[in-house]
């Protein structure tokens, strides 16, 4: 499994980045900070799930989550973030993403909803997360 970390925060990203490892042994973790640095990832290869923040520089992750949903890019989109009034719950959905958990959390409850995302998806193609039409 490849995740796919999108988080400012360096502390953050280093931190949740190896919980995610471990709690999914195997699994690997590209960590980035920022939309271009996300968008370039998602471009160079196929992840099966993307952890993502709102709060980034420059553009936020709304704009990611329908960048990739507007590139035909269907790979689970999990947003986690401190942003936690309804408003922008709904948003996030609304953008693209799969699931939204406000910070603070319980790494039990973000493990066991990757783990509920991934059990939803199915190969599209052979370049996961990617739809052909």
């Amino acid at each position: 499994m490849r995740l796919l970390l999108v988080d400012d925060h360096p502390l953050i990203r280093e931190g949740l980045s190896r919980a995610l490892t471990t709690e999914f042994p195997g699994s690997s973790c590209v960590a980035v900070a920022t939309v271009p640095e996300a968008l370039s990832a998602v471009e160079a290869e196929a992840f099966s799930i993307v952890v993502l923040d709102l709060s980034l520089p420059g553009r936020d992750g709304f704009d990611v989550a329908r960048t990739l949903r507007q590139e035909g890019i269907q790979t689970p989109i999990l947003m986690l973030t401190a942003r936690s009034e309804v408003g922008d719950r709904v948003a996030g959905l609304d953008a693209g993403a799969d699931d939204y958990l406000t910070k603070p959390f319980a790494p039990k409850e973000l493990s066991a909803r990757i783990r509920a995302l991934l059990r939803r998806i199915r190969p599209i193609s052979p370049e996961i997360g990617r739809a052909h039409v």
